[in-house]
């Protein structure tokens, strides 16, 4: 079994959320007394979130391109970024380091092409909506059409991850506005949608609406154990 490396912290909340799954998936494949094999660090989301407002990607990516190579140090075989919205400095950390990044945006494409989906719908941060590290990513690479939500359901959508998810709170009446603005979506066309923040799954379940949804965490955890025991 080969050792996993998280790079965690943006929120802890959904890295202890890839802790759980990814030695869930271990224990379920292997069976007996099989963990996984990890090697963690954890980083201030404080100081990640501040660098991300003033639009210092390259200093944030430098910070976590450090925790990376820590990681690598302390025996990781790959590197799976506990985030959607920092793979926007993916490319930055995997050039300091010597072991593969198993990508988010590409774990979850594949999942999505299975399917024989082509409009998905995408929620996450604004800067993951917005942005075309990731949305770029999936249309220009995989040929998906990717739908966002209008400005408005934009900014709702990104206070709550971080005024709430992140902080751990966990609303109904917050669902209620995600579910609202997931209609819409698939109104406009999508097929189904991606969770493309780890802590949306915390809030919205597939159990809670009749839209296929596409849990980034649960796709990139799987993706992680595949790597790792292979």
């Amino acid at each position: 079994m080969k050792t996993i490396g998280l790079l965690g912290g943006m929120s802890w909340e959904s890295t202890e959320l890839y802790y759980r799954l990814i030695n869930e998936q271990v224990k379920q494949k292997l069976g007996g007394l099989n963990s996984a094999k990890i090697a963690m660090v954890s980083v201030n989301f404080h100081e990640i979130e501040a660098l991300q407002r003033q639009n210092k990607w390259q200093e944030a990516g430098a910070v976590l391109a450090e925790a990376a190579q820590k990681i690598e140090a302390a025996g990781a075989d790959l590197l799976v970024i506990c985030t959607n919205t920092m793979h926007k400095v993916a490319p930055q950390i995997q050039a300091a380091i010597n072991i593969p990044l198993i990508h988010l945006a590409d774990a979850t494409a594949k999942k999505i092409i299975a399917k024989d989906i082509k409009r998905i719908g995408l929620l996450g941060t604004n800067f993951t909506m917005e942005q075309n590290f990731y949305k770029g990513r999936l249309s220009e690479t995989f040929g998906l059409e990717v739908i966002v939500p209008n400005e408005t359901d934009r900014r709702i959508i990104h206070e709550i991850i971080y005024d709430e998810l992140c902080l751990g709170e966990v609303c109904d009446g917050s669902r209620q506005k995600f579910l609202t603005i997931m209609e819409k979506m698939t109104q406009d066309g999508a097929e189904a949608i991606i969770e493309g923040c780890t802590e949306i799954t915390l809030l919205v379940k597939q159990q809670h609406t009749d839209c296929l949804l596409f849990d980034t965490t649960a796709i990139h955890a799987e993706a992680a154990v595949a790597c790792a025991l292979a």
